[in-house]
């Protein structure tokens, strides 16, 4: 069943199309990869679902309510969130904070002071369960900037997922990663989104990570959807083979 669909959307930026009528779904509890080279239309694709920027044309269903002119705190409170390619944290403060005070945005608690999360019971429990479920609880009094750049991957995520939403969009979340730090960022992401049945779509160029984490694949380019399909269907695709596959990296 269909949590999202985009239907006709379109954004231009002067005479660039950068998404063109694009139909656009992602469907309850699956892991959806959004695949594309630079350009093709992605970022700006999630940018209009999360409300980021307004669509020039078209319209956005999320649960089959139109969301198309809600603004991004309306959108969150639906149930879509996400996370950056380029992290978003308060390097000052702690884990356990940055995650308490996405929870006190989400419960409209936002006069009340980060110092004060430990006098809040029932945040700070939250605050930790979050961290422990994403691998982090063990420095949760760590000030984010101190973390490895893996680590702040996670708490970025540990962070949108703290807004407990339905629909949960990533971007690039491993970029700038080591090689040998991607599958386990990957594997504890995706195991959070599995167990808490939360749909992810997930902006990534890595391949490798594209065929081994998704269930669906929906390739871009040029502002449109070119194709769709499982890995496996997508991988035989010949237009996508000779499109994207070996160029998504540049």
């Amino acid at each position: 069943m269909n949590l999202l669909v985009t239907r006709n959307l379109v954004k231009h930026f002067g005479d660039t199309h950068a998404v063109d009528n694009v139909d656009f779904t992602v469907r309850e509890r699956e892991v959806l990869a959004l695949i594309g080279s630079n350009g093709a239309g992605k970022t700006t694709l999630v940018n209009l679902i999360s409300g980021l920027f307004r669509p020039d044309g078209g319209q956005i269903l999320f649960q089959d309510r139109d969301v198309t002119h809600l603004s991004v705190h309306g959108r969150i409170q639906v149930g879509i969130a996400r996370s950056f390619q380029l992290v978003n944290l308060f390097d000052q403060l702690t884990m356990l904070d940055n995650v308490a005070l996405t929870i006190f945005s989400r419960q409209g608690k936002t006069r009340k002071l980060v110092a004060l999360a430990e006098a809040d019971r029932a945040v700070w429990e939250e605050s930790i369960e979050v961290l422990r479920l994403f691998g982090l609880d063990a420095k949760a009094r760590m000030l984010a900037g101190g973390l490895s750049q893996g680590e702040r991957k996670l708490l970025d995520v540990a962070v949108a997922y703290a807004l407990r939403p339905k629909l949960l969009f990533l971007d690039e979340p491993t970029s700038g990663v080591s090689t040998r730090e991607k599958a386990p960022i990957m594997d504890t992401i995706t195991s959070v989104v599995r167990r808490e049945g939360i749909s992810a779509a997930i902006i990534e160029h890595d391949m490798d990570v594209v065929f081994n984490y998704s269930d669906r694949i929906v390739a871009m380019h040029q502002g449109t959807v070119l194709a769709e399909g499982t890995p496996a269907e997508i991988r035989n695709n010949e237009a996508v083979t000779t499109n994207l596959i070996g160029t998504t990296n540049a």
